[in-house]
């Protein structure tokens, strides 16, 4: 089979989208013929020689762009710049006859921008799309004002509504694949001609086995994560004070921000913070070291989009504590965790308590769930187990009729609807 796989930036030396978009195509190209369109950032090893198994073009990233590392993580503002070199590439390649079965628009993870795939008679795929979750309104007045750029999210719902070119890339697509269930909700107003929940982010390998003996009346509960409203850090707090009767229980918090100082105040106000420990940032062998070490993972984020920092604890066998909405309601299930709706903050707080007591008093409960953790993230999380799903799904979409409503009857060429309209 040979496929198409687009994103902007694929970089094994760095985080976020470009990383992961790394692992999928290296995984990709041990199971079909890959061929790589992205961006070659100034200063960073060479794409191609990072992906030796797969045929890789690449175009220079301007520098603009590079300028300001937070806003260009989060506009994408050289997409416009990449997708005209897709476009005017995968024209030049049918033209001279090289034919794909599938294209895959792998990132930008966001739901907001136009595929340069649409313009071609190629089935494709876009995604694992995500974000676009809100804050629950009760917990708006707690959470931080947003930047500008951040705030201008608002307005996806609307493009989603009457962008042209936005709905044509996704009514178009073969499949659209979404991090979570939820984004089919967030696409409601496009009809799509299939959608797949598909979590965008996997682990190499799972950790190994730890055994946590039992000690009664103890139970060490872990939160790993930015100092950031959402997170869900201050619901634990919280929680731990209505836990006040359970004194082996403590918290460890690992991670930094503007919230941390917050939660620690919040501690030390409700008569808590001696069993709370705030780490702060630490490297990653820490938080190995941290996941290893304790016997639950709480992480109730309420505006959590994916939530891979789940897929690390359940690796080292931790059961999950989280929230019932988002990523974590897709990733966690009865057998690995306990979700909890999300009302408003004393609600929440409240279920956060109860389910942690739960499991204090019942510790065969908890190593069941450990297990399945485990279990759960060694079935569905490796990269190897992820490919070989995306193929199958490539496989069947590449046999269905390639001809789609309102695309010229030249293969390789846009329609005379389409061409000349921004990327």
């Amino acid at each position: 089979m040979k496929a198409l796989l687009i994103a902007p930036n694929m970089d094994a030396t760095d985080v976020g989208e470009a990383f992961v978009a790394f692992q999928w195509a290296r995984a990709l190209a041990e199971r079909v013929d890959l061929t790589v369109l992205a961006f070659q950032r100034p200063g960073r090893p060479d794409l191609a020689a990072q992906l030796p198994g797969a045929r890789v073009v690449t175009w220079p990233e301007p520098a603009w762009a590079t300028r300001h590392e937070r806003l260009n993580a989060m506009l994408k503002p050289a997409w416009p710049v990449f997708a005209a070199h897709v476009r005017r590439w995968i024209a030049a390649s049918l033209a001279q006859g090289e034919t794909f079965d599938i294209a895959h628009q792998l990132m930008p993870q966001a739901a907001r921008y136009a595929s340069p795939l649409r313009h071609f008679d190629i089935p494709y795929v876009i995604g694992p799309l995500g974000g676009a979750l809100d804050t629950p309104a009760a917990f708006r007045a707690e959470a931080a004002s947003a930047p500008l750029f951040t705030r201008l999210r608002r307005l996806d719902a609307f493009r989603f509504r009457h962008d042209p070119w936005l709905r044509a890339s996704y009514a178009r697509a073969a499949c659209v694949l979404g991090v979570a269930p939820y984004v089919r909700d967030v696409l409601r107003d496009i009809p799509l001609r299939r959608f797949e929940p598909v979590l965008e982010l996997g682990i190499e390998d799972l950790a190994p086995a730890v055994t946590r003996p039992a000690q009664p009346g103890q139970l060490r509960l872990l939160h790993v994560g930015r100092g950031v409203r959402t997170k869900g850090l201050r619901d634990a707090v919280r929680a731990m004070a209505l836990l006040a009767d359970l004194p082996g229980l403590t918290l460890t918090s690992a991670g930094a921000g503007e919230e941390i100082a917050l939660c620690r105040a919040e501690a030390t106000a409700l008569g808590v913070a001696d069993r709370i420990t705030f780490l702060g940032r630490v490297s990653r062998a820490e938080v190995e070291t941290l996941y290893a070490s304790h016997d639950v993972f709480v992480f109730p984020s309420f505006r959590e989009p994916a939530g891979g920092v789940l897929y690390e604890a359940m690796r080292h066998g931790l059961p999950v504590v989280t929230a019932a909405r988002g990523g974590p309601d897709f990733i966690v299930d009865d057998g690995c965790g306990l979700r909890l709706p999300v009302r408003t903050p004393p609600d929440f707080a409240a279920a956060i308590a109860r389910a942690i007591r739960d499991l204090h008093a019942d510790p065969s409960r908890t190593a069941a769930l450990g297990r399945g953790a485990r279990a759960k993230v060694a079935a569905e999380g490796l990269w190897g187990a992820k490919a070989d799903r995306l193929v199958a799904l490539y496989e069947e979409l590449a046999v269905l009729p390639r001809r789609m409503p309102g695309l010229s009857a030249r293969i390789g060429r846009p329609s005379s609807r389409t061409a000349g309209i921004p990327f």
